[in-house]
């Protein structure tokens, strides 16, 4: 949608966005718990998984969220019957595997634009996984079947596709690793460190709303930061928090994490 916004007409639209999603979620659990049978959302952002995992341990669900893949970073939400084991094979999710040469480029912007362009909505495709030669990425069972009969060409490479993929999957992502010390666990100092700004600066961004903890936004400079944190700094990148080790000397802790590159 296109258009000029004031604030409170912005605002307003967000949180009806909001609203809605609150309600389909809802919905899932209900339709769950009517037909005694798991439901299924589509692919949802890490922000989203956030909420909606908010809203069914509210609603004391039986959920599992899972995109097809350990480490998956889209992933559905699937609700169960109270008396059913979450079963990751019930899920909607193909993997399907791309070939091309190894002397093409193909890149994650191309597969997705290609893959849209078949009419396919961004939430029916999961993560896209790329290495030299082949591309495996994750849609929804339903579009499986057109997606395999036309698409035969992603940018400028021509492309053989098949349902299914071989192990080991591509990486996911690069990482550069970081080790610093901080002055303490708040995430003003944590973000003065990965982000390689001053804690002022660091400050700004938290109370600016562009820090996320775990897709969330947080506005507390103060925040205590722990190990298996994600963190993203909008215009810098987002990071994972591995340790904040053992106290050095001096009574710095040891901050370890990983920047995705």
């Amino acid at each position: 949608m296109s258009g000029s916004y004031s604030g409170d007409s912005a605002g307003e639209s967000k949180k009806s966005d909001v609203r809605f999603f609150a309600a389909m979620i809802g919905d899932a659990v209900e339709l769950c718990q009517r037909r005694s049978s798991p439901v299924f959302t589509d692919f949802l952002t890490e922000a989203e998984q956030t909420e909606a995992e908010a809203i069914v341990k509210r609603a004391h669900a039986n959920y599992l969220l899972w995109g097809g893949f350990d480490g998956a970073e889209r992933r559905m939400l699937g609700v169960f019957p109270q008396y059913e084991e979450p079963d990751r094979a019930l899920f909607p999710i193909d993997g399907i595997t791309a070939s091309f040469r190894a002397a093409d480029s193909v890149e994650h912007r191309s597969v997705l634009g290609t893959l849209m362009a078949q009419g396919i909505e961004r939430a029916c495709i999961g993560d896209i996984l790329i290495e030299s030669g082949r591309c495996v990425f994750f849609c929804c069972g339903t579009v499986t079947r057109a997606l395999l009969a036309d698409v035969c060409r992603i940018g400028g490479a021509g492309v053989r596709l098949r349902q299914g993929y071989d192990e080991p999957l591509p990486a996911a992502h690069g990482f550069r690793e970081i080790k610093v010390t901080i002055a303490s666990a708040r995430l003003d100092c944590v973000t003065a460190a990965i982000a390689g700004v001053g804690r002022n600066r660091a400050e700004e961004l938290i109370t600016a709303g562009e820090v996320m903890i775990n897709s969330t936004v947080c506005k507390k400079v103060s925040r205590t930061v722990n190990g298996g944190d994600k963190i993203t700094v909008r215009g810098t990148g987002k990071f994972i928090i591995d340790d904040l080790g053992a106290f050095t000397r001096k009574g710095r802790l040891i901050l370890s994490a990983r920047k995705y590159v």
